[in-house]
C-alpha cells in the first residue's frame, strides 16, 4: 500500500504524529533544511505551524500538493489564494487554544494590577517585607473597563471571563457578533473603546491594514493608569510607540506575548522597563492546546482521501 507523503516541519505533539504516521509516510524536517527541499516535490500533505512561510514560491516547488496543515489559528503565513489557485486547500484548527490564550490574558491583567512582588530565594529583611507591604497597592478587576479589540473566539473567550471577575465590557468588532455573546458587553467605535479601556486586549489578525493598528495616536487617546496586552499578532502593535507612551508616563503598563521580528532584537524598544511583560509566545502553550493543534493533522487525512474537511480555512 502506498502512503502519501506527509511533511511536518515544525514539530508535532506525540500521539497526533503517531497517528499520522499510521496514515502516512511522514518526513519531519525544517523548511530551510535539505531534507525539506528534497522531499518537497514528492509530498502531497503539508503540515506547518506559525514560521513556515507557504508563499507561490515554495507552492512552484511542489507539484503533487494536495492540502496544506496549519496548527494553529492564523493563517498569515499562508497564502491561502494561492494554494487554491492551485488546487490545493488549506486547513487548520480555529478552536485549539481558545481556553488557553483566554487564561493566559488573565494571568497578564492580574500581574499588572496586582504587584505580587515575590520572593525565593530569601525572605525579605523585615523591614523590607514591611515597608512592601504597607506600601504596595493594586487594582480590583471587577472596578475596572475591559476593551476587547477583536470578539473573535479568544476575544468572546477572554469576556466570558472576565465578565465573571465583574468587569465592564466593551468590545469594538468588524462583524456585528453580538448574537454570539452570552456575558454583558457593549460594541463601541475604535476610539471609545481606547478612551475608555482600562485595560485593552488585541485580538485581531493580520487582515491588510492591520499593521501598526495600535500606534501613537491610539495610544495617545488611552487612560494615562490603563495598560495595554497583545496576544494576537506582533503586527498589529507599534513597539516603539508604545515604549515611548510607557517612558513618558502616558500609560500604565503592557503584556506582549508576540513581536515583529519574533524573536524581538536585542534592541527591542520595550526592554528594560519594571512595568512591561514580555513572553516568548508562550498564551497558547498548554498542553491541551499543543494537542489540539497537532490534530489538524486529521484534516490532512480527510483531504488526501478525498473527503471534506471539518475545518477548512475560510
Amino acid at each position: 500500500m502506498n502512503l502519501p507523503l506527509v511533511i511536518v516541519t515544525e514539530g508535532s505533539d506525540a500521539v497526533p504524529l503517531a497517528w499520522l504516521k499510521q496514515h502516512a509516510h511522514v518526513i519531519e524536517a525544517a523548511p530551510d533544511s535539505p531534507e525539506f527541499a528534497a522531499a518537497l516535490p514528492d509530498a502531497e500533505g503539508l503540515v506547518v505551524r506559525t514560521y513556515t512561510l507557504v508563499n507561490p514560491a515554495m507552492l512552484a516547488r511542489a507539484p503533487k500538493l494536495k492540502v496544506v496543515g496549519r496548527g494553529g489559528v492564523g493563517l498569515e503565513n499562508i497564502d491561502v489564494a494561492a494554494c487554491r489557485a492551485r488546487g490545493v486547500q488549506v486547513v487548520f484548527t480555529p478552536d485549539a487554544n481558545t481556553l488557553a490564550v483566554g487564561d493566559f490574558v488573565i494571568g497578564y491583567m492580574l500581574q499588572l494590577l496586582r504587584p505580587w512582588n515575590f520572593f525565593r530565594d530569601e525572605a525579605y529583611a523585615p523591614k523590607e517585607f514591611k515597608r512592601i507591604r504597607n506600601t504596595v497597592r493594586g487594582r480590583q478587576l471587577n472596578e475596572l473597563t475591559l476593551g476587547i479589540l477583536g470578539m473573535g473566539r479568544v476575544g468572546r473567550r477572554l469576556g466570558h471571563i472576565a465578565s465573571g471577575f465583574g468587569m465592564r465590557i466593551l468590545y469594538n468588532d468588524l462583524l456585528d457578533v453580538q448574537s454570539q455573546l452570552k456575558f454583558p458587553a457593549t460594541p463601541v467605535d475604535k476610539e471609545t473603546l481606547y478612551r475608555e479601556a482600562d485595560v485593552l486586549s488585541l485580538h485581531v489578525d493580520m487582515k491588510p491594514g492591520n499593521e501598526h493598528l495600535i500606534a501613537a495616536p491610539q495610544l495617545a487617546l488611552m487612560k494615562k493608569d490603563a495598560i495595554l496586552i497583545n496576544t494576537s499578532r506582533g503586527e498589529v502593535l507599534d513597539a516603539a510607540a508604545l515604549a515611548a507612551a510607557i517612558k513618558g508616563g502616558k500609560l500604565a503598563g503592557a503584556a506582549l506575548d508576540v513581536f515583529h521580528p519574533e524573536p524581538p532584537p536585542p534592541d527591542f524598544p520595550l526592554l528594560g522597563l519594571p512595568n512591561v511583560l514580555l513572553t516568548p509566545h508562550l498564551a497558547a502553550r498548554t498542553y491541551t492546546a499543543i494537542e489540539n493543534m497537532s490534530w489538524v493533522v486529521r484534516d490532512v487525512m480527510e483531504v488526501l482521501k478525498g473527503n471534506a474537511p471539518r475545518f477548512p480555512a475560510p
